[in-house]
């Protein structure tokens, strides 16, 4: 109101005065709004990156108990089946044991009767040693075919053990390769998103800056045209004021003169109303005499 030295009228100045208000609330809502949205995006990210950890970490987790799992099983199975080649080969050995029982006992059978008829000790005895030979000659062939059967056995383990041992140090080195370039793809892109969010905030901040530049340019232009404007418009008013004041006097100059020759013409229709009086008495003096002439001489 003191700018504008009394010229603008309280109502504009008031709307005026609560346009900025509004513009300024607006500006200091919006920085407080941007603000609070990085906050939110900051929040938001570290909440993913955690989230994304444990899930990595629980992945892992699970993958290893999967693979000890995996291992125990794998481990019951070679011990469960150890322990049935292991009964197969004792219940083998007794079904051998047994079949050598009965035929030794069949045999002795037969030699007794055979000693008892023939009576012969010399073939008795011959065919006795002849018989522990081959016995003895079964045994060791047996003893020597399970031997070779476990020897084979314990190589064929050893080659298993020593080719699961490799495949799970390839399946550790394997996963341990995975997660490491998942941590490092992980870190890639958490570097390059905050690369990303510095080069966004400096482009807001740009931003800003240019848009407050333009707003008081905008400002500062409105205000010139409107005190243009406004000198322009006060201009106005005053030639239209003293427009008015000499269309007031050319009217006033206009009645006078409109009132001077009817009063003119009033004194002019009044002296020939007077003098067409003074004429029509005139004129009836004359009848008159005419009148009494004609009267007289009648």
């Amino acid at each position: 109101a003191k700018k504008t030295f009394g010229q603008v009228l309280p109502s504009k100045a008031r709307c005026f005065y609560d346009q900025k208000i509004i513009q300024k609330t607006f500006e200091e809502w919006k920085e407080w709004w941007s603000v609070c949205r990085e906050r939110k995006l900051t929040l938001r990210a570290a909440s993913h990156h955690r989230h994304l950890l444990h899930s990595l970490i629980f992945k892992a987790w699970r993958a290893y108990v999967c693979q000890q799992q995996g291992k125990r099983n794998k481990y019951y199975v070679a011990e469960a089946h150890a322990k049935k080649q292991t009964l197969r080969r004792t219940w083998q050995c007794w079904l051998a044991y047994v079949d050598v029982q009965r035929t030794k006992r069949g045999m002795q059978s037969v030699a007794l009767a055979v000693r008892e008829r023939s009576c012969l000790r010399i073939s008795w005895a011959v065919w006795r040693k002849r018989h522990y030979q081959n016995c003895t000659g079964r045994k060791m062939n047996v003893l020597a075919l399970q031997h070779w059967a476990q020897s084979l056995q314990f190589r064929a383990w050893l080659q298993w053990r020593e080719l699961y041992l490799h495949r799970q140090n390839d399946k550790q080195k394997e996963t341990r390769a995975v997660t490491h370039h998942q941590h490092w793809v992980l870190k890639r892109c958490v570097d390059a998103w905050l690369r990303h969010l510095n080069l966004r905030r400096a482009k807001e901040h740009q931003n800003e800056l240019a848009w407050e530049h333009h707003r008081s340019r905008i400002v500062w232009q409105c205000f010139s045209e409107w005190r243009l404007s406004w000198e322009c418009r006060r201009r106005l008013h005053a030639h239209q004021k003293d427009v008015e004041k000499l269309a007031g006097r050319v009217a006033l100059r206009r009645a006078f003169a409109h009132w001077k020759h009817y009063v003119v013409l009033h004194v002019e229709e009044t002296r020939q109303g007077e003098l067409a009086e003074k004429h029509y008495k005139h004129h009836l003096l004359v009848l008159q005499k005419f009148w009494n002439r004609w009267k007289s001489r009648l």
